[in-house]
């Protein structure tokens, strides 16, 4: 993976309103941790970063070029807002040159699913152990030639050398089952539909005897 050289400065502000003027100013804030280092508050361009993102993925690797030298660092995690999806916060964790971490890398499923069969994804990343400045960006999960019933575990997937996977290699990645026929899915819908009368007739019922149980009101008192 390619280093991505990007520019970093200091951060003062803290707290939700420096956040907002650190945004508001074109940058991301961001905690810098990691090798036993205090934790230092920075902030990045967000357009360069946003850039590396959709071009390297979520494990980039970063080049951060900062007033006082560089440092070598990954996203370990991505705060976004959770309407506009715009990111918010970054925790970068320090890396060195030759050494081997722990990251979660995509799975991306190519091929098709045999006629009459539905593809059921159990993971969408897989835990890797591997060099910091050698992650890859995703592994490729070939479906082709697979059939009903036909399952991929962890240890199923390829790997580029020095890459190893980091938990269990027989958890289960993906499998294929048997497509619903169009009678189950009408069957399906039916039952649902009967669950939901059932249900509104039986609030409804309930509402009722409440109705009637409740005592009557007492006639005010005359003066």
């Amino acid at each position: 993976m390619p280093e991505v050289r990007i520019a970093a400065e200091p951060r003062t502000e803290f707290g939700k309103g420096g956040a907002r003027r650190t945004r508001r100013a074109g940058m991301i804030p961001a905690v810098l941790y990691g090798h036993g280092t205090d934790a230092r508050h920075i902030s990045l361009p967000i357009r360069e970063f946003e850039h590396a993102l959709r071009t390297d993925g979520a494990n980039v690797l970063l080049d951060l070029q900062m007033p006082d030298g560089s440092e070598l660092a990954l996203p370990k995690s991505i705060q976004r807002d959770p309407i506009r999806g715009g990111i918010e916060h970054l925790d970068l964790i320090l890396v060195r040159r030759g050494e081997r971490i722990a990251v979660d890398v995509a799975l991306h499923v190519v091929g098709d699913v045999v006629s009459g069969g539905m593809l059921d994804q159990s993971l969408t990343t897989l835990a890797v152990n591997a060099e910091a400045t050698n992650i890859p960006t995703s592994f490729e999960v070939s479906i082709d030639g697979l059939q009903i019933g036909d399952s991929i575990h962890a240890g199923q997937v390829k790997l580029p050398a020095g890459v190893e996977i980091a938990g269990d290699a027989e958890q289960l990645v993906l499998h294929v089952v048997a497509a619903p026929t169009a009678a189950q899915m009408e069957a399906e819908g039916a039952g649902e539909a009967a669950e939901g009368e059932a249900a509104g007739e039986g609030e409804a019922a309930a509402g009722a005897a409440e109705t009637a149980e409740a005592p009557a009101a007492e006639a005010p008192a005359g003066e």
